[in-house]
C-alpha cells in the first residue's frame, strides 16, 4: 500500500539525507527516467520538472514520522534537510516494496548542485528531440540560468555515466 512512499525513504536513506527540496525532485526526476520504479507525474515547471505528487508524499512521509524535515537558514534563504528517521528505517525493514540498489546514483546525484540536476532533468524532459534540439530548448526555456556550452557537455556526460 505505501510502496511509492517506501521508495523515496529507501532512496533518503541511501544517501545519509537530501540537502534541498528542489534537489530532491531533480534525483527523483532523473531516477524515473533511467528506469527505476518511481510513479510520480511531473510537468515541466519554473525549475524544470517538477512533481505534485511528490512534493505530497514527501509531506505525508514527514507527518508519518518516517522522514525529518529540517528547515535551515542559509544568508538569504531557507533550505530543507531530509533524514530517514529511526520510524523510517523500522518502515523499511517491514516494507515489502523493491527497489533495485540506488545508493551510487543517489550519491553521485548528491554531490552534484541543484543547478546542475536542474539542467540534466531539463535535458531528459526534452529527451525525445535530438542533442542540438535539446540544446536550443534547454536555452529557451532555462534563458535566466545561463547555461553554458561546457555545462552541457558536462551533463550529458553525467547522463551517460548514470545511465551505464
Amino acid at each position: 500500500m505505501l510502496d511509492n512512499h517506501a521508495k523515496l525513504v529507501k532512496v533518503i536513506a541511501s544517501s545519509a539525507g537530501i540537502v534541498g527540496r528542489k534537489k530532491l525532485q531533480k534525483i527523483i526526476y532523473i531516477m524515473k527516467k533511467l528506469g527505476y520504479p518511481f510513479e510520480e507525474k511531473y510537468t515541466f515547471h519554473f525549475y524544470g520538472p517538477y512533481s505534485e505528487e511528490l512534493s505530497l508524499r514527501m509531506e505525508e512521509l514527514t507527518n508519518l514520522g518516517f522522514v525529518s524535515e529540517i528547515k535551515e537558514q542559509k544568508s538569504n534563504y531557507y533550505q530543507y534537510r531530509y533524514q530517514v528517521t529511526e520510524q523510517g528505517e523500522d518502515f523499511l525493514t517491514h516494507s515489502p516494496a523493491q527497489m533495485p540498489d540506488v545508493d551510487e546514483v543517489v550519491n553521485q546525484m548528491k554531490e552534484r548542485s541543484s543547478r546542475f540536476l536542474e539542467l540534466v532533468a531539463t535535458m531528459l524532459y526534452f529527451e525525445d528531440l535530438s542533442k542540438e534540439e535539446v540544446e536550443a530548448k534547454v536555452q529557451e526555456v532555462k534563458k535566466k540560468s545561463n547555461y553554458t556550452q561546457e555545462d552541457m557537455q558536462e551533463a550529458w556526460q553525467f547522463i551517460h555515466t548514470l545511465s551505464n
